[in-house]
C-alpha cells in the first residue's frame, strides 16, 4: 500500500453529520511496537490526516472515531495527535493492558478517547479477563470496551460475562462471522440476541475482510443485525485498511453501497451513520 486509499463517492448521500466510525490513523513520526505484524506506508501524521480527510469528504462524512492501532501498540501518541489536529467531531479509542491503572485512563476524557480496544482474534496488549477486571474503572468514567472476535469461535463462551458487564461493549466488523456458516450460527445468534437486548453495539464495518466484491454474501448477516436493533449498530470504514492478510484493498464508496442495498430507510440510515456514533463517542 503505497499511497492512502481515496474512495469513490458512494451512489447516495449520507445523512447529514455522518460519522465514520472506526479507521485507524498512521505516523512515520511515532515509535512502532516491537513484534509487529507488519509495517505500515512511511508516511508522516499530516500526510495521514490529510488522506483521511480526502476519505471523508468523498464519502460524504463529516465527523470521525479513530482506533489505536496494535502497530503501535500502547503508546496511543499518533492517534491522540491525530485526533488533536482533526479538531472537534473527532474522538478514538485506545489500547491499554491488563495493568492499566486509574492514572491512565483518567487522560483518556482529556485526549477524547471514548474507551480501549480488546482483540481477541490476534491477541494483544488487552486479554477478555483484563477487560473483565477493568469494566469498573472504564465504567467510572465513561468509557467502554471495543472488542474484535469471530462470533463463531468466541461468542458462545462469553455469553453471560457480556450480559453483565459493567460498561458497554462495542462488537467490531459485524463479529467477524464466519459467513460460510450462515446467519444462523449459533455464535451469530448469540450476537442477535445481545444485540436485540441492548447489552452490546456492532459496526457494520469491514465486510471487505469478509468476502470479495460486491459484497452480497454479507448481506444477509448486516439485514439480521439491523433488524435485531438498528439503534445499537454504526457504520466505518476501517481506513486505510492496514492488516489486508488474504483480503482485496477495497473501495469505501463500495463498502457503503453495499450498506445501502440492506439499509434502505431513512430513519435507519439516520441512527446507524449519525445518531448512535454521536451518542456514543460523544461527537
Amino acid at each position: 500500500m503505497a499511497d492512502l486509499p481515496v474512495p469513490r463517492v458512494p451512489r447516495e448521500a449520507l445523512p447529514e453529520g455522518a460519522v465514520d466510525s472506526h479507521a485507524h490513523i498512521i505516523g512515520s513520526e511515532f515509535a512502532l511496537a516491537p513484534g509487529r505484524a507488519e509495517d505500515p506506508p512511511e508516511i508522516g501524521l499530516a500526510a495521514t490526516v490529510a488522506g483521511y480527510r480526502a476519505q471523508l469528504s468523498a464519502l460524504g462524512c463529516q465527523r470521525g472515531v479513530l482506533v489505536h492501532s496494535i502497530l503501535y501498540g500502547l503508546d496511543n501518541s499518533v492517534t491522540v495527535e491525530a485526533i488533536r489536529q482533526l479538531g472537534p467531531g473527532f474522538s478514538g479509542i485506545g489500547l491499554v493492558s491488563d495493568k492499566a491503572d486509574g492514572a491512565v485512563l483518567d487522560r483518556f476524557p482529556d485526549w477524547r478517547l471514548r474507551g480501549v480496544r480488546l482483540n481477541h482474534v490476534h491477541g494483544g496488549v488487552l486479554s477478555w479477563e483484563g477487560a473483565l477486571a477493568l469494566a469498573p474503572a472504564l465504567a467510572e468514567r465513561d468509557l467502554h470496551i471495543e472488542m474484535l472476535l469471530h462470533t463463531h469461535a468466541h461468542l458462545e463462551a462469553i455469553e453471560q460475562d457480556i450480559r453483565a458487564l459493567a460498561t458497554p461493549l462495542v462488537i467490531d466488523h459485524l463479529g467477524w462471522p464466519d459467513l460460510t456458516l450462515g446467519v444462523e450460527e449459533p455464535g451469530f445468534q448469540t450476537l442477535l440476541r445481545l444485540l436485540a437486548d441492548g447489552h452490546v453495539h456492532v459496526k457494520l464495518s469491514a465486510i471487505y475482510r469478509l468476502c470479495d466484491p460486491p459484497y452480497d454474501q454479507a448481506a444477509p448477516f448486516v439485514e439480521a443485525l439491523v433488524r435485531a436493533n438498528p439503534e445499537r449498530c454504526l457504520w466505518g470504514s476501517d481506513w486505510p485498511h492496514l492488516m489486508l492478510g488474504d483480503a482485496r484493498m477495497p473501495d469505501a464508496g463500495a463498502l457503503l453501497d453495499a450498506v445501502f442495498d440492506v439499509v434502505t430507510d431513512e430513519e435507519s440510515r439516520q441512527r446507524i451513520f449519525a445518531e448512535t456514533p454521536a451518542r456514543l463517542y460523544r461527537l
